[in-house]
Parts: C-alpha cells; structure tokens; sequence
C-alpha cells in the first residue's frame, strides 16, 4: 500500500463513524482503531477536503488537512511560496506539510489574497490546525 493511499484510508476512516477498521491486501494489513466516549452518526458519504477553508472571526483561515512538519518554501535555501500580501489562484501551492518523510502540497482553496502566515517554518501542526488567514477575491 503506497503512503498516499494510507492516508486517504486514515482521512475516510476519522471522517466515519468507525471505532475499528481491519484492511488486508495481499500481505499488507492495517488496523485502524479509536476510543468513543459517544456513538457519532457516520456521514452519508465521507469526503476529505485537502485544505478546508474555515471562517473565523477575523477572516477565513486554511487548516492542515493532515498531522505533520510545516515548510514555508520547496527548501531551506528557496523564497517562500507566500508572504502576507501575496495574491494566488485557486489551487497554488501555500506551503508543504511533511509527514513520514512524504511531502504534501497545500493548495489555496480559492483565489485569495494571503491575510497572515499564521504558522512558524519548521514548526510541526496538528489536524485542523489554522495555517494561513485569507480574504477571498
């Protein structure tokens, strides 16, 4: 199973309401499991968003789609690939998020203008965690 594909199951998987999933291809097995305190309501169908944008009160934010390291640049020695102020399309890159060595791209929900960076290079985000203020345009 490649890495990518393990990540979709995970996102399907705490998107449902699953407390235990066994996945068994050829020799490969995977075991999901979770604590419930409360039975949730599985959704009808269960869609991951790369990079929800959430409204907050000072604008809409771009969270992490995934657990993981923050980088601001493709490399340490390279130009962010935004700064406060910038403009992008719907679908540029705003930053990368690595998680066990594989790097994610994380792509601007809309065209929008970059409000704040609200997260340090180098610096690990949880799930959810807001990464970028935005204004739509």
């Amino acid at each position: 199973m490649e890495l990518q594909e393990l990540y979709c199951l995970m996102d399907r998987f705490a998107a449902s309401g699953l407390t235990a999933l066994e996945w068994r291809c050829k020799e490969e097995t995977v075991v999901l499991r979770r604590e419930v305190s409360a039975p949730s309501p599985a959704p009808a169908v269960p869609v991951p968003n790369p990079a929800p944008a959430v409204q907050t009160e000072e604008g809409e934010s771009v969270t992490a789609p995934l657990v993981g390291v923050f980088y601001a640049a493709p490399a340490p020695e390279e130009p962010p690939y935004v700064t406060p102020g910038a403009q992008v399309k719907k679908g540029d890159t705003l930053c990368l998020i690595e998680a066990m060595k594989m790097m994610s791209e994380i792509p601007a929900p809309a065209d929008c203008v970059v409000e704040e960076v609200l997260v340090k290079d180098g610096e690990a985000v949880g799930y959810g965690a807001p990464l970028f203020r935005i204004r739509r345009v």
